[in-house]
């Protein structure tokens, strides 16, 4: 099961007793937003990508979508979610779980600019009804992202 991937992972790092786990979904931002108490905008949700033959998270706020042009401007290509289908087998976590936490070899994370004006944030950890609490430096350490990018439409 992802969450355990993901829980062993957060052991390793000494954090695994911050996962929180939800009686309801949290599956989709405003689910997680209502299961946490928060703003969606404090999400941070996990977009799923492929760009030619790769497999690329895209770690942003919840409250913004995907800039086209930005998108094809940082990788050279329109931008094509990975289905329902693909997901669990390409990242490790299905779509409602997807996170950027103990996720496949080869699998590319970057995290959004849109989540830099937030102290916290909350990513899923690997299923659909977890979400763990992060600081910004935290995201950075456990995501192992590549970059931060700015690929996603402004926030109001």
């Amino acid at each position: 099961m992802s969450i355990e991937k993901v829980r062993a992972f957060f052991r390793e790092k000494g954090i695994e007793d911050k996962i929180r786990e939800f009686e309801l979904s949290s599956a989709t931002v405003a689910l997680a937003a209502k299961a946490l108490g928060c703003e969606e905008c404090r999400i941070a949700k996990t977009l799923s990508f492929k760009v030619n033959e790769k497999v690329v998270l895209i770690v942003a706020a919840g409250d913004v979508k995907i800039d086209n042009p930005k998108y094809k401007a940082q990788f050279g290509t329109k931008a094509k979610m990975l289905s329902f289908d693909e997901a669990e087998a390409l990242i490790g976590h299905a779509v409602g779980g997807v996170c950027p936490f103990a996720v496949n070899n080869g699998v590319e994370t970057y995290l959004d600019v849109s989540l830099k004006r937030f102290t916290t944030v909350f990513p899923a950890c690997g299923s659909a009804n977890s979400a763990i609490e992060l600081t910004i430096n935290e995201l950075e350490q456990y995501s192992n992202y590549i970059g931060w990018i700015d690929v996603c439409k402004p926030y109001e």
